[in-house]
């Protein structure tokens, strides 16, 4: 098309295009565009992660390694945290508050101690999980890779914690006369139920402080509140046996709540005399139920919101 200017000129206007009035959905489809960082499918999903492996691993055992580099004591501060924790809990709640009680004294050494690391591996991969993903913004927005390898590669790195942990607590096991038998195979079985449920965990609470930072402030009242529910310093149903008029309903929330569920399995694989008295029934059907229900929804969950995460 053309017209005649005031000076005699001829402009020639563009031709109308081919675009005009196409939706952004109809041009991405016309020229074969992607959203970029668009949530693959759930199962194309789990494939790359596969593929990631390698990165998970590494990055765990790079953040392992550089936890306490500053420390002169380095990687010592592994061991040694918990064990303090367990120290003045012994001294305030099995000394001065009697939460001995209904356990040998003999036992309650390892008992606490066994409660104090598994509890810490549930603890340190949940508010690891909460920084999982606001705390390496910079590696989210630089680089194109599944989010979930985060608060898994965090959830790792705390499974090597402990296993660091369950050293010194076989030291402690042989000191109190307690010896390794074909029972303590129990104890892998176990972790690696607990490590599911507490990836699943991990991702839960990673998706939920990807927008609300101010969670990580909140979770060690929470975490605190829910250790002293869980029994790691004294024997659930020897409290409840000592407590009248408490609900059943009571006794039930706290025994099958899933940190006193791993806690007591790996008491009961490798302390002997922690037997039928103290290990509620059908306690492995509950921790295979609760790493199963948590791990799948956890990962469904944080997949959901896999495109929004380092945005705005």
């Amino acid at each position: 098309m053309s017209e005649t200017t005031h000076d005699g000129g001829v402009a020639v206007s563009a031709p109308p295009s081919p675009d005009d009035g196409l939706s952004r959905a109809e041009l991405a489809a016309k020229y074969g565009l992607t959203v970029s960082g668009a949530r693959p499918g759930l199962f194309e999903y789990v494939r790359q992660l596969w593929g990631r492996r390698h990165f998970i691993l590494a990055f765990s055992q790079a953040k392992l390694t550089a936890q306490y580099s500053q420390a002169k004591l380095g990687q010592l501060w592994q061991v040694a945290t918990p064990l303090l924790n367990a120290a003045v809990y012994f001294f305030i709640f099995g000394l001065l508050l009697g939460a001995r009680e209904g356990i040998p004294h003999d036992i309650y050494v390892p008992f606490l101690v066994t409660g104090v690391f598994v509890f810490t591996f549930t603890q340190s991969s949940v508010m690891a999980g909460v920084r999982a993903i606001s705390g390496n913004l910079g590696l989210v927005r630089a680089l194109h890779f599944p989010r979930a390898s985060l608060p898994i590669s965090f959830a790792l790195q705390q499974l090597q914690q402990l296993l660091f942990s369950m050293i010194v607590l076989v030291v402690i096991m042989c000191a109190f006369g307690i010896f390794p038998a074909l029972s303590w195979l129990l104890v892998l079985p176990a972790l690696i139920l607990q490590f599911a449920f507490n990836m699943g965990l991990a991702l839960i609470f990673a998706r939920m402080g990807s927008k609300t930072p101010d969670l990580a402030q909140l979770m060690p009242f929470v975490m605190r509140t829910w250790m002293y529910a869980s029994g790691v310093m004294f024997s659930i149903p020897a409290m409840l046996a000592t407590k009248e008029g408490v609900p059943g309903w009571v006794g039930d929330v706290l025994q099958w709540n899933p940190a006193s569920i791993y806690m007591d399995l790996i008491r009961f694989a490798m302390i002997d005399k922690y037997g039928s008295s103290y290990l509620p029934p059908h306690v492995w059907a509950f921790a295979i139920g609760w790493a199963v229900v948590i791990g799948v929804v956890g990962f469904v969950y944080f997949w959901k919101a896999e495109e929004r995460y380092g945005r705005g």
